[in-house]
């Protein structure tokens, strides 16, 4: 018998309407009607808090803990589930906050079913969508989406670039983007060009992709050097160099920024061409100025051990910032960057050295911010930096000095010129509230272990919006909680808030130590929180611990 193939249009009208019935979804762009009936109460104005606190309510433990036990958050307020990504299992676990005191595993997406590890996930309309790494991570990777309710893949895994990693819907959920970060093989003998990938998502069913990649910059490699952008890897063109972390989309859904931690730059890309337009170098933070200091040595005290020392230093911090989010205020587009630091540390190609290991420049030999020699243990010779940069040659010595991160975050404008650094603010605070266990890392509780390397590590960051107000949660991996500032003015963020629920009093093997490492954050609206209050939910790498708190208006 011969069947008459459906027209285009009602092909597409079949498949929405299919997803609408497969996810039992009533969203107003995809299945009809969508508007409020005259039953449906209206909604009423968010309130605009003059402060807010955060109180934790319970957390959930995967039993794959360790590294990798809990990273990457994601809330679908369709179906009300939380999506964690389990790096340690390369699955994602599916979460019930019905009971936000104590959140239940209610199924799984598991790693047996999607081809490789999944490295990050998010959330729109009862559609979850996976970036999933490839057995060979310098291979294509793929993008997977799964019906929000039940769990089942909706459609084909969509081939994306190699080691695809964090990806984010459009405000719309229209458009999925994909960061490729094209990290090299340990030997670098194999390096991916990085991209970001724009799926129109609009018919899940039938995805469409779009690239955009860096091939047209790399005649520009020496121009990119010169203004500050690093590429520096070994024979690698601008394309394969270029390693896109995170990315943040504008509320209009046009433009994309994407941070390029290894290279200290963004890239700004036009979403509609799926072109990249600019890559923005973000320059380096001058650790030698009053306000700017850093703890530089887990050695320096008494007996080889260490102390509370930020002060000043003859050093630069490259920003390398990690997440990063967009916010308005009153009209103008801002930027945010957690500015965690990274260092590329292959067995091929390693850049890591401790300052005592290079040879210094005279300056540094006898410099008046170290107080004599830099390279001592007590002073900068602990310190992590670069080797690739701060001499004039190969042969040369040094004489400039460059830390990876910069520990802090900083605002941007749209066209990523810094408005604002916290400067030493993020450390002083710590080592205030914690000065038996200042700057422990994330795996130990050791005092002053982490002012040699980014010490209290900023990598997570998210802003949300109450009211009038945009408030920005920060993760801090290291020594763990959250920091919470108004930006009200985005010129000058103001304190509000820290949260830690870490137990130092606990050993790190006890599962009493609480809450370390946070990777991931998510904020959960009034709108869809089983509380009716808005939600914070963080993801702690380490512990594999999942938190949720309640984020209380003042």
């Amino acid at each position: 018998m011969t069947m008459t193939k459906p027209a285009p249009r009602a092909r597409l009208a079949s498949a929405l309407a299919a997803l609408c019935a497969f996810t039992s979804l009533l969203v107003a762009a995809g299945c009809g009607g969508g508007g409020a009936t005259s039953s449906t109460p209206p909604v009423a104005a968010e309130p605009t808090p003059n402060s807010l606190s955060l109180s934790f309510l319970g957390r959930y433990a995967a039993p794959t803990t360790g590294v990798g036990g809990a990273e990457i958050p994601a809330w679908d307020a369709t179906t009300r589930r939380l999506f964690v990504v389990n790096g340690a299992a390369g699955s994602v676990d599916v979460l019930s906050l019905s009971n936000p005191a104590a959140p239940q595993k209610v199924g799984e997406i598991a790693a047996a079913t999607l081809g490789g590890p999944v490295n990050s996930v998010s959330a729109f309309g009862g559609i979850v969508a996976l970036a999933v790494e490839a057995p060979v991570k310098t291979d294509n990777g793929t993008v997977q989406l799964f019906n929000a309710a039940n769990l089942q893949r909706i459609g084909d895994p969509i081939t994306v670039g190699a080691l695809p990693d964090m990806l984010t819907f459009s405000p719309d959920g229209k458009t999925l983007l994909v960061a490729n970060e094209g990290e090299p093989n340990d030997a670098y003998t194999i390096d991916p060009e990085g991209s970001i990938s724009i799926i129109d998502v609009s018919n899940p069913f039938a995805p469409t992709v779009r690239t955009a990649g860096f091939a047209a910059f790399n005649a520009r490699a020496a121009e990119l050097r010169a203004a500050g952008v690093r590429i520096f890897g070994p024979n690698a063109t601008v394309a394969q160099d270029l390693e896109p972390e995170y990315i943040t989309v504008s509320a209009d859904g046009r433009t994309a920024w994407v941070t390029l931690q290894e290279n200290n730059a963004l890239a700004l890309v036009d979403i509609p061409s799926a072109t990249v337009g600019q890559v923005v170098p973000l320059g380096y933070k001058n650790h030698g100025v009053a306000g700017n200091g850093i703890d530089a040595s887990d050695r320096d005290g008494p007996s080889n051990t260490g102390r509370i020392n930020i002060q000043p230093w003859p050093v630069f911090g490259m920003y390398q910032p990690d997440a990063i989010a967009s916010f308005n205020v009153n009209g103008e587009t801002f930027l945010i960057t957690a500015n965690e630091g990274d260092a590329r540390a292959y067995t091929g190609f390693n850049e890591e050295a401790r300052v005592s290991t290079l040879t210094l420049a005279p300056a540094l030999l006898n410099n008046a911010l170290c107080g004599g020699p830099c390279n001592t243990a007590d002073r900068l010779g602990r310190l992590q930096v670069t080797n690739t940069l701060g001499r004039a040659s190969g042969t040369a010595p040094f004489d400039a000095l460059y830390a990876f991160g910069s520990r802090s975050f900083s605002v941007w404008s749209a066209t990523g010129q810094q408005v604002h650094d916290s400067g030493d603010e993020l450390e002083r605070r710590t080592a205030a509230l914690f000065p038996a266990n200042f700057n422990a890392s994330n795996d130990n509780n050791t005092f002053d272990d982490r002012s040699d390397n980014k010490g209290p590590e900023p990598e997570g960051v998210i802003v949300a919006r109450f009211g009038t107000k945009n408030y920005a949660f920060i993760g801090l991996e290291r020594i763990g909680g959250v920091m919470v500032y108004d930006l009200s003015n985005p010129r000058a963020p103001a304190f509000v808030t820290y949260i830690n629920t870490r137990d130092l009093a606990q050993p790190v093997t006890s599962p009493a130590s609480g809450d370390r490492g946070p990777e991931g954050l998510a904020i959960i609206p009034a709108s869809s929180s089983p509380t009716g209050t808005p939600l914070l939910v963080v993801a702690n790498e380490t512990s594999g611990t999942t938190a949720v708190f309640r984020i209380n208006f003042l």
